[in-house]
C-alpha cells in the first residue's frame, strides 16, 4: 500500500480518543517486575492492562468506536462478533452509553465468558450463540448488520478501534520518567501494534516496537514477510485472544510500516510464563496476556541493561485451563513424556517398572492398562514427569535394557493428539 495512501492514526486522534476514555478506561499502572528484571540483567516494567474493569484493553476501542457514531447509528444498535475481550468491552460500552447492542458467541463460548458479557452489558445487550466457531459467528453477526443496518464493531479493523487501543502508548510515554528503550505487544489482529507504534514513531522514536505472535497463529508475522495481506488456512486457538486466521487491511501496512521485529513464541512457553506470573507475582493473565513478557528470552543480549515495557494485555484467563496449561508447559520443558511402556503378563511387572525403571524423582502421571490373558506382554500408555530434561535419556535406557521399551510417543502428533 502507498504510504501516502494509507490510514495512519494521528497524535491528535489518538488524544482525542483519551479524552473520551478518561472516566471509561483505568489509566492502568506501569509497574516494574523485580523477578524479571534480574532475569534479564534489565529494567522490565509491566504495562497492566489485566486490571482494567473488563480484565483487559479492549474497552479502549470498543467504547471510542462506539463514541464516534452518529446519533442515528446509535439509535440503530450496534453488532459485534467475539467470545472474548471485545465482545466484554463492547458490552460494557454499551450499558455506559445507553444504547442497545447484540453480541454473537460461537455456540462452544464457555459459560464463564457468556456470563461476564451479561454483567457487563445488563440489560443493553444481547447475547446470540451461533455456529461452532467465531467465523459462523462473525458472519451471522455481519449478517443482521446488513439486514437491519446496524453497525458492525470490529475488534481491530476500524480507525476509531486503533486509535483507542493507541491511548495506551499515550500513557506509558506520561508514566515513565526514563526513556523507553523497547516495548514488546501481542499481536492479534494488530490494532494494538499498530495503534501504539505510531504513537512511539511520532513521540519516541527511537524505542524499538516488537510485535508478538503464538507460534500456531503468526498470521501478521506471514503477511510482512510476503509484504502482502495472508490468510492463514488454519491456527492453533489456544492463544485465543491473539489467534487470527487474517490480520487487517488497515492495521497490516501500518504494523509492517512501524514494528522494528515481529516475532513468535512457542505456546509452551507462554503457558510456562502464566504460571510463574502466577506463583512468583501473583499476577492472573489469559495466554494472550503473557505472550510479550514470553518473548523476552529471545532478546536476552540486546536487553541487558536497558528499559523494557511489556503490554499485558489481558487476565480473562479461565481456571478450568490450568491442567491443559501446566501440561503444556511441561512438555515444552521437556519435563513430561509419554511412552507405550510394554509390561510381562506376570505379577510384579509393575512393581518392577516403579522400582527399577523409573528414577528417584520421576512421577507416574497418566497410566492406561487393560491386561490381556492371551499375549506374553501387555502395552500401557503412560506419562512420566521428571524433575529435570537430563533424566529422560537414562529412563529409556532403563526401559530398553530391561525390555519395558515399547514406543515414544511425544514425537508422533498422530497419537499424540488423542493424549494431550
Amino acid at each position: 500500500m502507498d504510504v501516502k495512501t494509507m490510514y495512519l492514526p494521528t497524535i491528535e486522534a489518538v488524544k482525542d480518543a483519551a479524552e473520551r476514555l478518561k472516566d471509561v478506561a483505568v489509566k492502568t499502572p506501569l509497574s516494574p517486575n523485580l523477578n524479571y528484571s534480574k532475569a534479564f540483567k534489565s529494567n522490565i516494567y509491566f504495562k497492566r492492562e489485566d486490571l482494567q474493569l473488563v480484565r483487559s484493553y479492549k474497552i479502549r476501542g470498543a467504547f471510542n468506536k462506539i463514541s464516534s457514531l452518529s446519533p442515528e447509528d446509535l439509535q440503530n444498535g450496534i453488532v459485534c462478533a467475539s467470545a472474548g475481550n471485545h465482545a466484554q468491552g463492547v458490552a460494557l460500552s454499551c450499558k455506559l452509553k445507553k444504547i442497545k447492542g447484540t453480541i454473537y458467541m460461537p455456540t462452544p463460548t464457555p459459560v464463564q465468558k457468556i456470563e461476564q458479557v451479561k454483567m457487563f452489558g445488563e440489560e443493553y445487550t444481547d447475547i446470540v450463540l451461533q455456529g461452532d466457531t467465531y467465523d459462523d459467528a462473525y458472519n451471522a453477526a455481519i449478517s443482521e448488520c446488513k439486514r437491519l443496518n446496524k453497525t458492525f464493531i470490529h475488534p481491530f479493523n476500524d480507525e476509531k478501534v486503533i486509535e483507542g487501543q493507541a491511548t495506551i502508548g499515550l500513557e506509558i510515554l506520561e508514566q515513565a520518567n526514563f526513556p523507553v528503550d523497547y516495548v514488546f505487544i501481542p499481536v492479534g489482529g494488530g490494532g494494538l501494534a499498530s495503534g501504539l507504534s505510531t504513537v512511539f514513531k511520532h513521540l519516541s522514536p527511537e524505542t524499538k516496537i516488537i510485535g508478538v505472535e503464538p507460534l500456531g497463529a503468526p498470521s501478521m508475522s506471514e503477511s510482512i514477510k510476503k509484504q502482502s495481506l495472508v490468510e492463514l488456512a488454519s491456527i492453533e486457538n489456544f492463544v485465543d485472544g491473539a489467534a487470527v486466521k487474517k490480520v487487517g487491511a488497515l492495521t497490516f501496512p501500518i504494523c509492517d510500516r512501524n514494528l522494528d521485529g515481529m516475532i513468535t513464541v512457542h505456546e509452551g512457553k507462554i503457558c510456562q510464563v502464566i504460571l510463574d506470573l502466577y506463583n512468583r507475582d501473583a499476577v492472573v493473565v489469559e495466554p494472550a496476556g503473557a505472550l510479550s513478557i514470553a518473548a523476552l528470552h529471545k532478546f536476552e543480549d540486546e536487553i541487558a541493561g536497558k528499559n523494557v515495557v511489556c503490554v499485558v494485555s489481558g487476565s480473562n484467563n479461565d481456571i478450568t485451563r490450568t491442567p491443559e496449561i501446566k501440561e503444556r508447559a511441561l512438555l515444552y520443558g521437556n519435563l513430561k513424556h509419554y511412552f507405550i511402556v510394554k509390561f510381562p503378563q506376570r505379577a510384579g511387572a509393575l512393581r518392577e517398572f516403579v522400582v527399577d525403571i523409573l528414577g528417584p524423582t520421576d512421577d507416574i502421571t497418566h497410566f492406561e492398562y487393560t491386561k490381556k490373558t492371551n499375549r506374553v506382554n501387555g502395552a500401557a500408555v503412560v506419562g512420566v514427569e521428571l524433575r529435570s530434561p537430563d533424566d529422560l535419556h537414562p529412563l529409556m535406557t532403563r526401559m530398553k535394557k530391561h525390555n519395558f521399551f515399547g514406543d515414544y510417543l511425544n514425537d508422533k502428533p498422530e497419537l499424540f493428539q488423542f493424549l494431550v
